[in-house]
């Protein structure tokens, strides 16, 4: 089942997927103008953060739907604002998400979300190129689905083109040593110098890219950035903008096949393998 707002083709557009199992994911989709005009547009898939919804990152989906993809934010409800509380609740702020985020059973239902937002972009008209980007616990799911190795057995299928990881997690309680060596697909790994893990400093967050394989793997260290700044909560305009610059950049680069050194960005310490 499809509930969309009547809305312009270019705004946004309010939605509900049937999952595998019966339960539905909530979408908020950004559609570019050039959506069945010029062809089928790109597909940008945006999974948020412990207690996230679909009706967050609304800077990043808009930005990429200016670039011409089809943007879409999905809402993963049982590890939502409602799970969040219940956690925080029970265990305190860092036990609370750190319940959650080791939850085998949540993480394998942000995959079902992810296969059933995919397959209803895909019905539409088959995508020419698709990105999974995630922040937070999203990385999580980005990771899971690109082939990292963990510790909840929790396994994904590889089903696009590139990934995006915005504060992602280190070695730990999810993750094993060495547990991204086997991806090869282009991966964009991004942090802030103020960005605090639940298991380590920032530099904790910096790892999986240590462990990747050469090949399309980009590295951004945002001077100041805070985890919430990259969900676009605070004083995060400038995070919000060398984000979407940098986003931007390394999509460009793996549509391309051309994944070179990135540019110079102020205020961003960016390198490639």
């Amino acid at each position: 089942m499809v509930l969309a707002a009547a809305t312009p083709s270019w705004a946004q557009e309010a939605a509900k997927v049937a999952r595998a199992d019966g339960a539905e994911t909530p979408l908020r989709v950004y559609r570019p103008a050039s959506e069945g005009k010029q062809g089928c547009a790109p597909l940008a898939l945006i999974s948020p953060g412990a207690g996230g919804t679909e009706n967050g990152y609304a800077y990043l989906a808009e930005g990429l739907r200016d670039r011409g993809w089809l943007a879409i934010v999905m809402g993963h409800k049982e590890s939502g604002p409602g799970k969040l509380i219940g956690e925080v609740s029970s265990s305190g702020v860092h036990g609370g998400l750190v319940e959650m985020v080791t939850d085998p059973v949540l993480h394998r239902d942000r995959l079902m979300d992810v296969a059933a937002a995919l397959g209803w972009a895909e019905k539409q008209c088959r995508r020419p190129f698709k990105v999974l980007l995630g922040h937070s616990m999203g990385t999580d799911t980005v990771m899971f689905e690109a082939g990292a190795e963990n510790k909840l057995g929790v396994h994904g299928e590889d089903r696009f083109d590139a990934y995006v990881t915005i504060s992602p997690s280190g070695p730990g309680s999810i993750f094993p040593e060495h547990a991204w060596s086997k991806i090869h697909k282009p991966l964009f790994v991004l942090t802030g110098t103020e960005d605090k893990g639940l298991e380590g400093p920032w530099e904790w967050r910096t790892r999986p890219y240590d462990d990747l394989p050469p090949g399309c793997k980009w590295l951004g260290v945002t001077d100041g950035a805070t985890h919430l700044n990259f969900a676009g909560i605070g004083f995060a305009r400038k995070t919000k903008q060398l984000t979407l610059d940098s986003v931007g950049a390394f999509l460009d680069g793996a549509r391309k096949g051309n994944c070179s050194a990135p540019p110079t960005e102020e205020g961003m310490q960016l390198k490639s393998k």
